[in-house]
């Protein structure tokens, strides 16, 4: 397992991975020396330093997610939510077949194994309340208004 180090608006990110994908990405609360980025990474960090520059709206990365059944296909969903668009973890239940699982979805996405590019920040509350975000509330205010879609009103997708 290789790991890289990316300094940006909120703080580094330690990214981990291997030639089968993207294992890991998780938020720091200290800093940490950045060094060189193993060559399965590299696409990875050039990817996230666009993300965060604002020139990237979608991810292109093989991901190697490790989860239960369940939680894979709340992960797999939630990669669907298109950039700077919002979904309620009520209404990620239902697309999953199961509108009374909301809050076993809420702890699929509290367990994300790779924030950021698996796009749990953009599921909501269904008041459209910012609730429950391993990388702090204030992270995922932050992610979502660089994707504009906390600014606006329009805020979810896929609403049924």
């Amino acid at each position: 397992m290789q790991r890289a180090f990316l300094k940006t608006a909120v703080g580094y990110l330690e990214v981990t991975g291997s030639e089968a994908g993207i294992r890991s990405l998780y938020f720091l609360d200290f800093r940490v020396k950045i060094t060189r980025v193993p060559h399965v990474l590299r696409d990875c960090i050039t990817q996230l330093e666009e993300y965060f520059n604002g020139t990237r709206h979608s991810f292109s990365l093989t991901l190697d997610l490790q989860a239960s059944p369940f939680r894979l296909s709340v992960l797999k969903e939630t990669l669907k939510i298109p950039y700077g668009k919002t979904m309620s973890y009520q209404n990620l239940a239902r697309k999953l077949g199961n509108p009374k699982a909301f809050r076993a979805v809420g702890g699929a996405n509290g367990s994300n194994p790779i924030s950021v590019i698996v796009p749990c920040h953009r599921v909501i509350g269904q008041d459209g309340k910012l609730v429950g975000y391993g990388g702090g509330l204030w992270r995922k205010k932050w992610l979502l208004e660089h994707e504009h879609a906390f600014l606006q009103r329009d805020l979810f997708y896929g609403k049924s």
